[in-house]
């Protein structure tokens, strides 16, 4: 099922959207009892997913603003770099890597970074442009993991149990404060770099291991490839990232982003201020966000 986080007037509310027929039902229509956002929603789903069921018409979808599904996580948002083989080589033959060894064509071990919440904005979202901080903004189109069962010690062999959806992100990048701080949280984590949604979808409905992910800029098809090739696998992610910090429901993890980068480009094709970002993850949705001020 898809589920977003919506506003109509505003009131901020859970729904269960049918995009197709551009309906939705919030949930505390189909379940009297529940209240709260998106986390209250993952941390209580197992006992009332049997009442998530469409009742009536339901209302229009047009009608309401969509926001980022989880739009004030609890924690950081856990990303992971250099996650696709084609994309560490663009990053380190940029000149813009300062995290890797000489000759490295990929990480030995997962490539682990943070985002606050503070980055989280919604589907057609500014991403504010910073001017006088950054010169040099990227795109980074990325599948996110919703996990739903917490759980600290979780091994490969159970990692994707503990998945409970996916959404889409864009982890937006100012490379030359990346580069100038060598550790990447600066550069990852100015205000309105995290764009994500439109929905959490299921992961009953989804093979997150084994689907399409393109990215447009004006139109142009710049990132396309698919999760299957990622260098550190989601369950591989989840073991890791478990083995000394609990994971928690409502916990996001950005899964890292494929080649085709701006910095892949000679010269380096960086976002200005009006360009247009349309991430597609196949079956789970479509993220676009304008460049502002």
């Amino acid at each position: 099922m898809k589920l977003a986080n919506l506003d109509l007037a505003g009131e901020k509310f859970i729904a269960l959207v049918d995009t197709d027929k551009t309906r939705y039902w919030p949930i505390q229509s189909l379940v009297a009892q529940f209240r709260g956002g998106m986390v209250h929603l993952v941390q209580q789903f197992d006992q009332i997913k049997r009442d998530l069921e469409p009742r009536g018409e339901g209302l229009l979808l047009a009608e309401a603003a969509i926001l980022a599904p989880i739009d004030q996580p609890r924690r950081n948002i856990f990303c992971v770099g250099k996650n696709y083989h084609e994309h560490a080589a663009e990053f380190q033959n940029s000149g813009f890597d300062s995290s890797a060894k000489n000759g490295e064509h990929a990480p030995e071990a997962p490539v682990i970074f943070t985002k606050p919440a503070s980055t989280v904005i919604g589907p057609g979202g500014k991403i504010p442009g910073h001017t006088g901080v950054t010169s040099q903004l990227d795109y980074e189109a990325e599948l996110g993991v919703v996990i739903g069962k917490g759980g600290r010690g979780i091994k490969k062999a159970d990692a994707m149990n503990h998945v409970f959806g996916y959404t889409v992100i864009n982890d937006v990048t100012a490379r030359d404060l990346q580069k100038l701080h060598r550790q990447w949280f600066l550069g990852k984590s100015l205000d309105g770099f995290c764009p994500m949604g439109p929905h959490v979808v299921t992961a009953d409905e989804v093979d997150g291991q084994n689907i399409d992910i393109k990215c447009w800029v004006n139109g142009e098809l710049r990132q396309n490839s698919n999760t299957s090739k990622l260098v550190f696998n989601i369950p591989t992610l989840i073991e890791t990232l478990s083995a000394g910090i609990e994971l928690q429901p409502g916990d996001v993890i950005a899964t890292g982003t494929p080649a085709g980068v701006g910095i892949g480009f000679n010269p380096p094709k960086f976002l200005q201020r009006g360009d247009l970002i349309r991430i597609e993850i196949q079956n789970v949705g479509v993220l676009e966000n304008e460049v502002g001020e």
